[in-house]
């Protein structure tokens, strides 16, 4: 008995032995071997979150994402081209929402996905970005990291140091931005205003920001690009004439090479405390508060500037705003907040394998997550801005993120009244708007501010080119989409 106890003790020593040296292997992880190439713009924006959560998905997933960065002057031909001819370098594109109708017939359906995806919490997503930034014809073809306003941000200590208030007017903008500029503060003079113009990269939306509240001002239907009966573009009249004008005059006060500096330079520039006024998305309001920035609680937002006198369309001059021209005025002024470029989001490739496709998918939930982009939205870096319910309820992440409560209330109300705004120009989304916007305008603009065409030839040239790409790809499918795009009736 004792021996065979003997025989036993020794056979499961023996077992506890094999088991400590050969330990069992751990189950494969879910997407163990799926490697995954997501192109987006050359940041740090967008770029830099997309790559700082590849690693952790990995470890959770076993998922390799390669986050593959092109110049965004090419982002939108490389994606495009890729596609079109089935090179599929590319299984994840993360992009400019208005491209979508030119890539939806790439681009994977996720409308069966989104809704039950517990990590994502879809409901949380704001309508807007639900809505326009995602989904085009119906389907939902992209999951939203951002959020897109454009918004004026201001020095509040130069401002009262000049006596001044928050600009309501592009007129009360270029005031402000004269009296400030040149104004010493904390031992440095600043720039009275700092709006980034250089060519080829996203100068197009800031003229777009400035005229949109003189082209628009019955609501959003209305439109501010074109004319919704005849697609002819609202640019050759005094409305545009204005705007080009405005921006030009911003030139006086800020940096001498204003013209050939990008966004990343002008917000580098208003941080480090040397201007008083920019216009730029909602990444100034995190970067205000970043550790190295030398205006923490000291910048302000409102809603874009605005107007009291809009176009009549059909004269193509400036006419007094009164109940009736501007139903949606504050105080006289009307405001038309420019949704430019609605908020970077990503799609997926309809020619990828399906777990490629459960993988990116996945992946895009995860830094969507409120848990993750809750977070993510409060620093600056990562270009990515407010577009979930949760982002404007929650303030204990912004002021973990280094802002008070009073400035985390007036940077997320700027955006809320952009938002909410009934008047809110919606971006241009229509077959090929690339080539209208980033190709025809960018060029023309840049030639204006640069003093090789006049404020006329400029609009003529704009409006002329238009008119071609309108020409050659069909008024009628073009204006369909765009009455489509408004939620007119009768759009496609």
């Amino acid at each position: 008995m004792k021996k065979f106890n003997a025989i036993a003790l020794i056979l499961a020593l023996l077992l506890v032995s094999l088991s400590v040296a050969h330990p069992s292997q751990a189950a494969p992880l879910k997407y163990q071997g799926v490697k995954i190439n997501l192109v987006t713009f050359t940041g740090p924006q967008i770029a830099e979150p997309l790559t700082r959560h590849a690693p952790e998905f990995k470890a959770k997933t076993g998922a390799e994402i390669n986050v593959i960065t092109v110049p965004f002057s090419d982002l939108y031909q490389t994606i495009l081209t890729d596609q079109v001819n089935k090179t599929n370098s590319y299984q994840g594109f993360v992009f400019a929402p208005q491209w979508l109708v030119d890539y939806a017939s790439f681009l994977e359906d996720l409308t069966p996905r989104v809704g039950p995806n517990k990590t994502l919490q879809w409901d949380d997503v704001g309508q807007f970005f639900r809505t326009f930034s995602s989904g085009y014809a119906g389907k939902t073809l992209t999951v939203p990291f951002d959020g897109d306003f454009q918004m004026v941000y201001y020095r509040q200590d130069a401002f009262q140091k000049a006596g001044l208030s928050a600009p309501k007017t592009w007129d009360d903008y270029l005031a402000a931005a004269a009296k400030i500029n040149g104004m010493e503060i904390d031992g440095q003079k600043i720039y009275g205003s700092c709006i980034a113009k250089k060519r080829g990269e996203q100068g197009y939306w800031f003229i777009t920001s400035i005229a949109s509240g003189m082209l628009q001002a019955q609501g959003t239907s209305q439109g501010g690009f074109f004319d919704t009966t005849t697609f002819k573009p609202l640019i050759n009249n005094d409305a545009f004439i204005r705007a080009l004008e405005i921006y030009k005059e911003t030139n006086k006060y800020g940096p001498p090479n204003e013209l050939a500096i990008g966004v990343g330079d002008t917000r580098g520039l208003m941080t480090a405390g040397q201007c008083g006024l920019t216009l730029d998305w909602g990444d100034i309001g995190a970067l205000s508060v970043a550790p190295e920035s030398k205006v923490k609680d000291k910048v302000g937002s409102v809603i874009n500037p605005g107007y009291t006198k809009v176009l009549d369309r059909a004269t193509g001059k400036l006419v007094a705003c009164d109940a009736k021209i501007c139903p949606n005025a504050t105080d006289g002024v009307n405001h038309a907040p420019f949704a430019a470029f609605g908020g970077w989001s990503g799609g997926i490739s309809a020619g990828a394998d399906a777990k490629t496709k459960d993988a990116l998918f996945d992946y895009y939930a995860y830094v969507s997550s409120p848990e993750v982009s809750g977070v993510d939205v409060t620093i600056g870096k990562t270009g990515f801005n407010p577009y979930r319910t949760s982002h404007f309820s929650k303030l204990d992440n912004w002021i973990k993120g280094g802002f008070s409560e009073a400035a985390a209330k007036d940077y997320l109300g700027a955006i809320q009244a952009s938002l909410n705004s009934p008047n809110m120009m919606l971006d241009l989304r229509v077959p090929q708007n690339q080539r209208y916007q980033q190709i025809v305008l960018d060029a023309a603009v840049s030639q204006y501010l640069a003093g090789e065409l006049t404020a006329q030839e400029t609009v003529k040239q704009i409006s002329d080119k238009w008119e071609e790409i309108t020409e050659e790809l069909g008024r009628d499918k073009q204006l369909a989409a765009y009455k489509s795009t408004l939620g007119i009736k009768g759009g496609q």
